[in-house]
């Protein structure tokens, strides 16, 4: 396994990301958005595992605005609820501050950062996101159609809303495969959600899965915060990468 961080520049500044990659031979590439609490350890272990199945992977600091990974990052232990209330209340700020149309902007230089890395092949590319990520990763999906064949969004909320730029609107424009793993009883995506985003999908036609995963909450996947649920992750790494051999190779 190689890795690196390396500088994406965007029309607004400079990103850090982490690049991982299992090998020098030729894999097709993967964007990985990171999830609310920032690109941070955790965030590089679910890249390398995911680079271990035969991809290179690129997990872009989506807050770079604010600062770097590691300004940025939880100082206190997240898996202890009341450190980890306490960093979400700066977090969010952040979170609500990048708006789809910065995200997006953000998004074509992290794919064209990602499909210009030596030895990234194929002609497209997957994409996984957790959190808010699990909305940019459709919402690139959408507004990507041509550069994404797969997109992976785990314990994503924020799918469905009423605003006019809502993610479940752009369905229609989705070409890829999604697997979607939403979390159970969550508020940022709750069941009247998850029912109108699915029959956005079957009305536009788009191949996809999505579960609810019983018993795991709102940022299952998470192993240094206190809402881990190991059993939901295994879950979740085992259909993103049969998705990835899939449309991927």
């Amino acid at each position: 396994m190689t890795s690196e961080t390396i500088s994406i520049t965007t029309p607004d500044g400079v990103a850090d990301a982490y690049l991982t990659r299992p090998d020098d031979a030729e894999h097709p590439g993967v964007l990985l958005f990171i999830d609310a609490i920032g690109l941070r350890p955790r965030i590089e272990e679910m890249a390398d595992r995911i680079a271990g199945w035969g991809y290179v992977v690129l997990a872009p600091n989506l807050f770079y605005r604010s600062g770097k990974a590691a300004d940025l990052a939880p100082k206190a232990d997240l898996s202890v609820p009341e450190n980890r209330e306490a960093f979400f209340a700066d977090a969010m700020q952040r979170v609500k501050s990048l708006s789809n149309q910065q995200a997006m902007s953000d998004a074509k230089a992290y794919l064209q950062t990602l499909r210009s890395q030596p030895g990234v092949t194929g002609d497209k590319v997957g994409t996984t996101g957790y959190c808010m990520g699990g909305r940019l990763s459709f919402v690139t999906a959408a507004t990507f159609p041509e550069q994404v064949a797969a997109a992976g969004g785990f314990h994503a909320g924020g799918l469905v809303s009423d605003d006019a730029d809502s993610p479940h609107l752009m369905a229609g424009s989705i070409q890829a495969e999604l697997v979607l793993g939403h979390a159970d009883n969550d508020r940022s995506m709750p069941a009247e959600a998850i029912e109108t985003l699915e029959a956005e999908l079957d009305k536009a036609g788009v191949t996809y899965t999505s579960e609810v995963y019983a018993g795991a909450a709102h940022g299952y996947t998470m192993a240094d915060t206190a809402t881990y649920n190991e059993d939901a992750t295994e879950k979740h790494f085992h259909v993103l990468e049969d998705l990835f051999r899939r449309r991927l190779g």
